[in-house]
């Protein structure tokens, strides 16, 4: 069996009330875009007293159609996976439409310090006034008629990521840590890779089935999906050992020779994935860097 990841790219178009399960029900948010691919997924969990997972950017059109898909149901609680602007600004209004608690991820914080005379290029895109009724740790968990929703911690893409394990339908709600249509982007000093690689093997450990993630379709086959991107992982690391023997010293340089193909507008982006492998590396001693911690316009040598 191979190891490669098999994207799943289908359209799964916004507006529209999914039934997926038993369980689940889907409105994706109109915010489509190369990070979002075609929007925000906000999942209604349970029947007559539900769950909202993540009720995205604070749209009134998305909050409308959400607010008609449990028309004449109760909303106990709206969980956030994490505080991106596309997945939790939307909560505040939901909540008042509604009454539920807000919960589940702890409010915005990096995985690590800023370094000396470092600036955080994506520092507009945490919801800062992200503010919880309830956080629940890794284990805790909310409850309804006939579900029950257990968070389980996936520090990486952010440093206060959570999923949502359903035991009921042995599914596991994956929030941008595992998509079936993109790799997660791991940008310091918000996202780890270390942090992320390590969630990555406490959900291989796990067992569910089918994963829904914030954006785009199911997760199918989640054992194989995650050895496929552990070994993306791997083979990203690779290509920056070489380019490192190669003689390139900066991010900027290795870019565009490893990310062949990708338009020069996800550059950045492709940039901040590549600094995260490199922090790796670097605690791992297998880089070296001119700086204290490693950033962007450090320069890198093999160790």
């Amino acid at each position: 069996m191979t190891d490669e990841i098999a994207f799943d790219r289908t359209p799964t178009p916004p507006g529209e009330i999914a039934e997926l399960t038993p369980l689940v029900r889907r409105v994706i948010a109109p915010n489509g875009g190369p990070m979002t691919f075609t929007g925000t997924c906000s999942y209604i969990v349970g029947r007559g007293e539900v769950a909202i997972i993540d009720p995205g950017p604070d749209d009134t059109g998305h909050r409308a159609r959400l607010l008609a898909a449990v028309a004449g149901e109760r909303v106990s609680h709206i969980l956030v996976t994490h505080t991106h602007r596309d997945h939790s600004p939307g909560a505040p209004a939901l909540k008042a439409a509604t009454g539920a608690l807000v919960g589940g991820c702890a409010p915005h914080r990096p995985a690590r310090d800023l370094a000396l005379g470092e600036i955080n290029p994506l520092e507009g895109a945490s919801d800062r006034d992200y503010a919880p009724d309830f956080v629940l740790a890794d284990g805790e968990a909310v409850g309804g008629a006939g579900w029950r929703l257990e968070a389980v911690a996936t520090p990486g893409h952010t440093a206060n990521h959570l999923g949502f394990a359903l035991a009921q339908e042995n599914s596991l709600f994956s929030g941008d840590h595992v998509m079936a249509w993109s790799t997660s982007v791991i940008a310091p000093p918000d996202g780890s890779m270390a942090a992320y690689m390590a969630s990555i093997e406490k959900l291989r450990a796990r067992g569910e089935a089918l994963y829904w993630p914030g954006h785009g379709g199911p997760v199918r086959e989640p054992g194989r999906f995650l050895r496929g991107l552990v070994q993306h992982r791997r083979q990203r690391e690779a290509a920056i050992l070489n380019r490192l023997a190669a003689g390139d010293e900066t991010i900027a340089a290795m870019v565009p020779a490893i990310y062949l193909g990708t338009p020069t507008a996800l550059h950045g982006a492709a940039g901040l994935s590549v600094l995260a492998q490199l922090e790796d590396l670097v605690a791992r001693g297998l880089v070296a860097c001119d700086e204290a911690l490693p950033m962007l316009a450090s320069r890198y040598r093999p160790s």
